[in-house]
């Protein structure tokens, strides 16, 4: 079984830029399709990004695409997501998700492991 750990949050402006990492241990990330969702207040858990070997194919929500970048780094076992021109509606607690089956599913009633998440504040 895999375990996720989120950093990188915090307060920043519109316009900003962060990148939330989640690094894995327990197995490696090859094994797994990773991804990243996010919760804001008062709203439901929603899919944000994925990744998906093999091939490495990108898959993003309508609200974030041409701003978030999802990778990932096999050698330190770790997944990243390079956030720019934020937005004050960007504002949630991202998780990480991960996957041992061929696919993450975008339904986060599917998705079999979390991590605890991060905090992301976007000003205006």
């Amino acid at each position: 079984q895999v375990q996720l750990v989120e950093s990188g949050g915090g307060l920043v402006q519109a316009g900003d830029s962060l990148r939330l990492s989640c690094a894995a241990s327990g197995r490696t990330l090859s094994a797994y399709q990773m991804g990243w969702f996010r919760q804001a207040p008062g709203k439901e858990r929603e899919f944000v990004a994925r990744i998906r070997r093999p091939g490495y194919t990108l898959h993003y929500a309508d609200s974030v695409k041409g701003r978030f970048t999802i990778s990932v780094d096999n050698a330190r076992n770790t997944v990243y997501l390079q956030m720019n021109s934020l937005k004050p509606e960007d504002t949630a607690v991202y998780y990480c998700a991960a996957d041992s089956s061929y696919s993450l599913s975008t339904d986060v009633t599917s998705v079999p492991y979390w991590g605890q998440g991060t905090q992301v504040t976007v000003s205006s």
